[in-house]
């Protein structure tokens, strides 16, 4: 049961991952008008705007990162019926 909610986990983060990123290059276009930079080597890009975006994106995944790994997290103690999380902690 383990392996499932870690491959389900996999998959959420991945889809939340790709939702965000289409978001992001949503709203940058809508606040800038331009197009996100997606490659930091290309010149024409101003490197404030390239930085932004690369910094933004990065905080971004992270926050996925952190809620995923939370909600699995809580999925497993759930899944071990067990009312005292202190006591499930030390089985994981």
């Amino acid at each position: 049961m383990k392996v499932l909610i870690k491959l389900i986990s996999i998959g959420a983060s991945l889809a939340a991952g790709t939702l965000a990123r289409k978001g992001l290059e949503a709203a940058w276009r809508k606040g800038t008008g331009n197009e996100p930079p997606k490659e930091a080597t290309n010149l024409d890009n101003p490197l404030p705007g390239v930085l932004v975006f690369a910094l933004v994106t990065a905080v971004t995944a992270a926050a996925i990162q952190v809620l995923t790994q939370r909600a699995t997290k809580k999925a497993m103690l759930k899944l071990q019926h067990d009312p005292d999380p202190k006591v499930a902690k030390a089985r994981v």
